[in-house]
């Protein structure tokens, strides 16, 4: 199963069975807004705290998950996922009331294809017969821990990115009819030693670059293999500064293949800076729109490249830089296992 140095290839290729998705205000006035399977009118969903309301967000995803694949909650094994709040204590205290074996992750905003990759190897390895895993973010509890409350009223400058509020969870299974897990790419660690927290594409760019060559060098194929590669929230800033590496190291790959979810889930005149982050943004835009397209047969072999940034308040107030990662999973269309 192990491909090269990084990348494993998933024989077994587990099937996305269902997937749940569910959005905040500002998402409903973008440009996905039709993709999302429920959407809430204010930040606080009936909640009285923002990171209740974010535990909220990961309990409606699997469910909706749950129920579009015809499962009950006892019919899962595992679930995992994580957060970017204290401890993941939002996807903790979800998964108090869905039940099943947990296991918590933190990858930053590279939490969702973490996670996705991690259950697909149980699957692969008939772990499992179902699991969940999914990823959250809620902009208002992100902002009060990792910036300013939203209260305060801070400026923020050009390079800064607007959290989704969001969860996107996935229903992965052995058998079934759907898009099919097919590789991942464990990211490593890198840190080009910026240290600000209002330009993390500038900063995560590196780690998705590293990544995506990884994975090509690994599974012996090029960039034309994919219909679309995707990163997850490397916004503007980042994705212009991956392009001109990969044009830097000589790795051909095409802007018209290549996007960003963090440029995509939003309307054009939309104040988010350089466009969206937060773990719920590649969980929403992958486990909605690009599967959407999948089943319409508008793409057959995607890569999700999550992309993460390291750090939390309190290596900031240390004046460490930000470390920051990447990790890639490949989803293709194939007719049956083996194929």
């Amino acid at each position: 199963m192990l491909k090269g140095h990084q990348t494993w290839e998933f024989d077994r290729k587990p099937v996305i069975l269902a997937t749940g998705t569910v959005g905040g205000p500002f998402e409903a006035n973008g440009e996905l807004a039709e993709d999302f399977d429920l959407l809430h009118e204010d930040l606080w969903i009936g909640q009285e705290s923002y990171e209740k309301a974010h535990r909220l967000l990961f309990e409606e995803a699997c469910q909706k998950a749950m129920e579009k694949g015809g499962l009950r909650k006892e019919q899962v094994q595992f679930i995992l996922g994580g957060d970017l709040i204290n401890q993941i204590t939002p996807t903790s205290l979800a998964c108090r009331t869905l039940g099943a074996p947990y296991i918590g992750l933190f990858g930053a905003c590279s939490t969702s294809m973490e996670g996705l990759a991690l259950g697909a190897m149980i699957m692969n390895g008939r772990g499992a017969d179902y699991l969940l895993t999914g990823a959250s973010s809620h902009n208002a509890a992100v902002e009060k821990q990792f910036r300013y409350p939203t209260e305060y009223g801070g400026q923020k400058p050009p390079t800064s990115q607007w959290t989704v509020t969001g969860a996107g969870a996935a229903l992965l299974a052995g058998e079934g009819d759907g898009p099919r897990v097919t590789s991942a790419t464990i990211g490593r660690v890198i840190d080009m030693g910026l240290s600000d927290p209002f330009n993390m594409g500038g900063a995560m760019a590196p780690a998705a670059v590293e990544t995506i060559e990884s994975h090509l060098r690994d599974r012996g194929i090029d960039a034309s293999y994919y219909d679309l590669i995707v990163t997850g929230d490397l916004g503007e800033i980042g994705h212009t500064v991956s392009l001109r590496l990969f044009e830097k190291h000589g790795t051909p790959i095409q802007e018209n293949q290549y996007k960003d979810c963090g440029m995509m889930i939003y309307r054009k005149g939309q104040p988010v800076f350089s466009g969206a982050s937060g773990p719920g943004c590649s969980a929403v835009v992958v486990y909605g729109h690009l599967l959407n397209r999948m089943k319409r047969g508008e793409l057959k072999r995607l890569l999700v490249v999550a992309t993460g940034a390291l750090l939390s308040p309190l290596t900031y107030q240390q004046g460490e830089s930000i470390p920051c990662i990447a990790h890639a999973v490949s989803i293709e269309m194939v007719k049956e296992r083996g194929s």
